[in-house]
């Protein structure tokens, strides 16, 4: 694999996890997980996602091996993950943090996130007219320009977006950029703060999480994992502060289905 990491990257640690060191914790711990780039590989359009085989069963027993608490946590909305994982339905951060479902049959709850103001979010769809290949998707809560059909759109998608936020400085927005996606949402709630919600809850409160993520909004919940006295690991790069790295998706499938099938340990 080529190695794109920089100096700051150097200085991080490249092991993963030991299955056999965390199978006998589980039932102390809430698994916290990413999707896109995380337990599935990227597409050319956020709708090509594709679930493989044996994912949703290795979740499923996750969630019964920890009581329930697994969640997903994604910038996608929760009705988008639930069709990406139908008919399976799992605990989930949405949003970034806009919204959560703490019980894999439970009712979403919104998380004290205002919707983004119609009239700005009509502004930033329209840049998605600069080049054919942009794909807008409305999140609800927030708004991304997907590129990765148009590369060479890149610059052009992220001046606009600063001429909008330079006519409009009080509007309490963030952007994040993305692999091949540029974000907008209100500045209000985060990945991390969606996170520290959901620890405080029932079946989450009182264990340690372990979180992987692979991007740059995945950053601020690897912030908060020593306050939590949780692990945090990246993917595809070794990001700073993280407990080790995996190269892709597959690595991480590979992972987590090794924590149900490793009987030593476990006692079976």
């Amino acid at each position: 694999m080529q190695d794109n990491s920089s100096p700051e990257d150097e200085a991080a640690p490249d092991s993963v996890p030991v299955p056999a060191s965390l199978v006998p914790h589980l039932s102390q711990t809430a698994i916290l997980l990413d999707i896109d780039g995380t337990l599935l590989d990227f597409a050319p359009t956020p709708r090509e996602v594709w679930v493989p085989p044996g994912l949703p069963e290795t979740l499923r027993g996750l969630l019964q091996r920890t009581s329930g608490a697994l969640a997903l946590v994604s910038g996608r909305s929760l009705n988008d993950i639930d069709l990406i994982f139908a008919p399976d339905q799992f605990p989930a951060v949405g949003g970034h943090g806009a919204e959560m479902r703490l019980t894999n049959d439970a009712e979403a709850v919104a998380a004290h996130a205002p919707p983004m103001d119609k009239e700005l979010k009509l502004r930033l769809a329209a840049i998605a007219k600069l080049s054919p290949g942009i794909l807008l998707e409305d999140k609800g809560y927030s708004l991304a320009l997907h590129y990765r059909l148009a590369p060479h759109a890149e610059k052009a998608i992220y001046e606009a977006v600063s001429l909008i936020r330079a006519d409009l400085p009080n509007a309490p927005i963030e952007v994040l950029p993305g692999k091949s996606v540029c974000e907008i949402k209100h500045s209000g709630f985060t990945k991390a703060t969606g996170v520290k919600e959901l620890m405080t809850h029932e079946p989450f409160k009182g264990r340690r999480p372990l979180f992987i993520g692979d991007d740059v909004t995945d950053e601020t919940v690897f912030a908060i994992m020593p306050d939590m006295n949780g692990l945090a690991f990246s993917v595809g790069r070794r990001a700073q502060g993280v407990a080790g790295h995996f190269d892709e998706p597959r690595d991480v499938r590979a992972f987590l289905a090794h924590l149900l099938d490793d009987k030593a340990v476990s006692g079976k």
